[in-house]
């Protein structure tokens, strides 16, 4: 049980919640609490930066684009205005991420960073202690619920793998998070790091601000065009799936991609031997849906260069041996997920901070415990999910519900202090 006699409870701030702790308020976070407002189930969503959708206002480039239909990445009961492209752009999102949060009234608290979550046996409790930061004041909170819903995500921390040298570089080095147009790099060699979708947008927006790229293919990778015959290459394979196998839909989309690309191969673009939805759902790694970058490559606008043997001061060397001059360095080298370094719980989160259980059985665990985003199937998967959470939680609320119907009554507070 509690020990009140604990100078750090002492200390602390404790809140009672009458209802789910979710901690994020990207789009995972606000889909949980848009179908909980349908049900009238009290929450609280805690959010370590200042904004909703931190990672799409903060943390991406000038010219993104989401990569599917706007009908597949929609969040639970709010459709996109009919008036947005079929692919809305940067801005378009953002404003329609924050119509969706007013729309249900949600109101995440910010600035609110969680320290470590863990659910208390004795209590049947989940005490979930936060760090606070209100401009020079900074306070500790705990808060007690007896649901939590992990909505953190994918790409909550940047990547920075550790390359020789780089440190000794000299020039400027910048994760892709951070990368917001190639205008500042005019006219200068730019090292991209990667070779997924971010990295072959970065390598395109370089291009068209006459800058000169070089981006590293290290590992094998699936180049898809965007559309086949007009119709979304994701939505094409949706479509496929209803009636024929994976394997078959996948030797499919790379025989069109064929007549569409070519061989890419040539173009030192090797791809690898599972195909592109059978690695996705194996190995979560997402097929580069082409929207310019292969045009730059095959022109040599963009130079595609093997691995990184080592930085020096101006340049690099590559595992082939050649060395290139360059001035800056752009690591499109991914995100991972932060819930290791904050969620007290090894049975239903691997090392990795990813549900152990694959989509679509990955988003319940023990105690009450939810994971929300976590399904490398993007804004649809996030969607799904959020709807059985909600769901599940409901039908236990409405449970105790009747049972309290049957005691005396007591006035219960969405969230109180102890």
């Amino acid at each position: 049980m509690f020990n009140f006699m604990d100078p750090d409870f002492l200390a602390r701030r404790c809140v009672w919640v009458n209802g789910p702790v979710i901690v994020g308020a990207g789009p995972s976070g606000l889909a949980v609490g848009a179908c909980l407002k349908e049900q009238g189930i009290p929450f609280v969503i805690l959010e370590k930066t200042d904004c909703i959708a931190s990672l799409w206002q903060k943390r991406t480039y000038d010219r993104l684009k989401l990569h599917l239909p706007k009908q597949f990445c929609q969040l639970p009961k709010f459709p996109f205005p009919d008036h947005y492209p079929e692919y809305p752009n940067k801005k378009q999102f953002i404003d329609y991420i924050e119509s969706y949060a007013t729309h249900f009234d949600i109101n995440p608290q910010f600035n609110e960073c969680v320290q470590s979550a863990k659910y208390d046996e004795a209590c049947r409790l989940w005490r979930v202690k936060t760090v606070s930061t209100n401009g020079s004041t900074r306070s500790e909170v705990e808060y007690f619920c007896q649901w939590l819903v992990v909505a953190t995500g994918e790409n909550a921390e940047r990547m920075v793998p550790d390359i020789d040298g780089l440190k000794e570089f000299g020039g400027e080095v910048l994760h892709a998070c951070d990368y917001k147009s190639g205008e500042k790099f005019r006219g200068k060699k730019v090292l991209v790091v990667g070779c997924g979708n971010s990295g072959m947008e970065v390598s395109l927006d370089l291009c068209n601000h006459e800058a000169q790229p070089s981006m590293v293919v290290r590992s094998s990778v699936h180049v898809l065009p965007r559309e086949i015959c007009g119709r979304s290459t994701f939505e094409l394979a949706m479509f496929m799936l209803k009636w024929l196998p994976l394997w078959l839909v996948d030797k499919l989309l790379l025989v069109l991609a064929w007549f569409i690309l070519g061989n890419i191969e040539k173009y030192g673009l090797k791809r690898p031997s599972l195909g592109p939805l059978q690695l996705k759902n194996t190995k979560g790694k997402t097929p580069v849906l082409d929207i310019g970058a292969l045009e730059k490559i095959r022109s040599g606008e963009i130079n595609v260069v093997p691995g990184i043997r080592r930085f020096s001061c101006g340049m690099v060397e590559l595992v082939d041996g050649e060395m290139l001059n360059i001035d800056a360095v752009v690591l499109a080298t991914g995100y991972s997920s932060n819930v290791p370094y904050w969620l007290q719980e090894a049975e239903f989160f691997s090392k990795d901070g990813f549900p152990k259980s694959s989509f679509p059985n990955g988003w319940k665990g023990k105690d009450g415990l939810y994971a929300v985003g976590f399904t490398r199937r993007g804004l649809s998967g996030a969607s799904a999910d959020a709807t059985k959470i909600a769901q599940d939680i409901g039908k236990v609320w409405k449970e105790d519900l009747k049972q309290k119907k049957q005691k005396v009554p007591t006035h219960r507070r969405c969230i109180s202090q102890f």
